[in-house]
């Protein structure tokens, strides 16, 4: 299973999906669900021929739960992270 090593003083691991390819876009899910809430969405992007990659937040999915780090500024770095270490530039 992939996952993305976040930087920070609250590291996790966050789970992520990767589907097709092609110009990325990147899914992210809301509380309190996870990728698989995108699972439509996935196919169908991936299928118009887009690279699709869905992550699970923190606390959520199959990504790590930390007890510190569920503040908006640790969401936003932790998607700096994902785009970051799958070279989403």
């Amino acid at each position: 299973m992939p996952y993305i090593k976040t930087s920070g003083p609250h590291p996790t691991e966050l789970y992520y999906y990767e589907q097709g390819d092609g110009r990325p876009v990147v899914l992210v899910h809301g509380w309190p669900l996870s990728h698989r809430m995108w699972e439509s969405q996935i196919t169908a992007l991936s299928e118009a021929g887009y690279r699709v990659i869905a992550y699970d937040r923190r606390g959520f999915g199959q990504s790590g739960r930390p007890t510190a780090g569920y503040d908006y500024d640790t969401f936003a770095a932790d998607l700096a992270d994902v785009l970051t270490q799958l070279d989403l530039s």
